[in-house]
Order: C-alpha cells, then structure tokens, then sequence
C-alpha cells in the first residue's frame, strides 16, 4: 500500500520526519500475498516454508518462530528441521538434502550464524538455487551481479529487498541519491549494493565498514544511510545532513534501565532523526519487512513452479 503523503513528507523536513512504518507495510504485503498463496491452492500449488534451525540461540529462535507466524497467516505451509548446538558439519548437510528433496518443500532458509566450526558456506552452497528463501546462494547473487537491466526472476536478498520495497511504497525515489552503506556483512552491506545500482534503481552506493578512512565526511554527504555494522548508535546527528534518509539496520541490546529488561538499540541514536525527512524504526522497521520478502520470495518460487508445471 503506497502512502499519498510518502513524497511530501520525506522531502519537507519542517513537517517532521516521515516514519518508515515495518510493521504496516508487510502487514499490506502479507494482505497481497494472501491472496496469491489463496489462487496457488486453488491450482493445487501449495506453497510451504522450510527452516533449519541449529541451536537454541534466543534470537534466532525468536525469529524462526515469527516466520513460521507469518506462514500460519497466510496459508502458506510450514516445514522445520531443527537440529541441537551440538550438531554437525554432515548432520547438519543432511537436513539441507532433505529439506532439497521435500516435496512439500517450496523453499528454506538455513538460519545464520551457524554454531562455532561449521562452515557455513559450505552448507548455503549446497541449498537448492530453486529453493532458496533468503537470496543468498551463490547462483542466485550471481544473476542479481549480471542481471543490472533485465528482469531478476531468481529469488533476491530478503532484507535488502525489503528496504527497496519499503522506501518504493512510500513513494521515495532513489534515482541519483547517494546512498552510504554502513557494514559489508552477507545478507545487508554486500548485497543491498548490487540491488541499489540496478538500473531501475539508480543510486549511486558507497559501502564502508572497518577499513573505510574518513568515515564521518562519507556519511555527511549521504542522501541515505543503511547502517547495518552492528554498533549501537554509531551514528548520531551531528553526523548527517539535513533531510537525510536513515534505514537502521543494525541491532545491538542493553539492559533498560528503568525496567531491567533488554531493549533493541539500533545503529542510528534517535537524536538523529532531527534532521531526517524520513527514518525507519527499530524495532518495527526493516525487520518485519525482511520476514515480509521471505514470503514474497517463497510465494514466487511456487508460481514460478506452477506455471511450468
């Protein structure tokens, strides 16, 4: 659901900054995919999400649970394989193949990190391409490299394409913008690059992480800011110019003092939302859309699918 008031509000900083609401807008997409996975049944297509979940890290097991949520939400069916912190390297290869060989199976995501001593590549390279959820296999960003003009039909980076739809549905054209990119991690830093200087995207991308000199004149200059390093509130207001697009990505957490329980704190201080035409929350911001593209991601495969069928 595109907002009428997305341009104007993230361009008119007088009027306060435009809130980059996560949560509404994938509950909008989750709406539209509702109704594909309804038509996809109705054709005897049903799409299902598989998840491998290695370990009992807290964090990962909340998110896993939030996407299979999302599933039971729209119909879409839900496979898992969850394996013990003690799991390994060939265990953990065998649940990949027969999460490969599962019918049921439209597509999976492994959950990263993986434990200490497993190699991870290894394992996200033996992912189906045709079943890959998260946009991470190395065939898959490997035609999101070529394909800079034409059409990418293979499934994208889940939260790199969640920003781009996220700002595209409230109306924020990134044609010429300079976008700096903080952190060159796997699934944000790397990839949201190869998505911003696609051809019907246009921007014009820095990516910095910890070898990058004169960090703080980069992110001076910059139309837009993805921090996605990790570091809790690295960038704050004295840092950015005014009307700056900020999309935090990063999570890091602290104890709240007031109530003892921890909190998310992301990589931009709220002071900098002062001189921002439009920022994402968070929590409530990239996050919920990320789990948003996971969805997208699946429900394409099984049309695709279909309609080889």
């Amino acid at each position: 659901m595109t907002t009428d008031t997305g341009t104007a509000a993230a361009t008119d900083v007088a009027a306060g900054p435009l809130k980059l609401d996560g949560k509404a807008t994938a509950s909008s997409i989750k709406q539209e995919l509702a109704e594909r996975v309804s038509a996809l049944r109705e054709q005897g297509a049903a799409p299902g999400l598989g998840t491998l979940l290695v370990g009992d890290d807290p964090g990962s097991q909340w998110y896993v649970a939030g996407k299979h949520r999302d599933c039971e939400e729209i119909g879409i069916a839900s496979i898992r394989e969850d394996l013990p912190e003690t799991a390994t390297q060939q265990e953990i290869e065998d649940a990949v193949r027969r999460l490969n060989e599962n019918p049921e199976c439209t597509g999976y995501i492994v959950q990263l990190p993986l434990p200490e001593g497993i190699d991870e590549n290894r394992v996200i390279g033996l992912i189906d391409p045709e079943k890959d959820a998260d946009g991470l296999h190395p065939q898959n960003l490997g035609n999101l490299v070529l394909r800079v003009k034409e059409e990418v039909e293979t499934p994208l980076p889940c939260t790199p394409a969640g920003i781009v739809e996220l700002l595209t549905r409230h109306d924020i054209d990134l044609n010429g913008k300079h976008v700096v990119v903080l952190g060159r991690g796997v699934t944000v830093g790397r990839p949201i690059g190869l998505l911003l200087t696609r051809k019907d995207v246009n921007a014009t991308v820095t990516l910095t992480h910890t070898g990058t000199q004169d960090l703080a004149s980069l992110v001076g200059q910059a139309d837009v800011i993805v921090a996605a390093a990790g570091q809790a509130e690295m960038v704050t207001a004295d840092m950015v110019k005014e009307g700056v697009i900020l999309i935090d990505v990063g999570v890091s957490r602290a104890e709240d003092p007031e109530t003892g329980k921890s909190k998310v704190i992301g990589d931009i201080a709220k002071d900098a939302r002062t001189r921002a035409s439009a920022f994402t929350p968070n929590p409530g911001g990239v996050g919920p859309m990320t789990r948003a593209m996971l969805l997208v991601n699946v429900v394409g495969i099984a049309e695709r699918q279909a309609a080889e069928a």
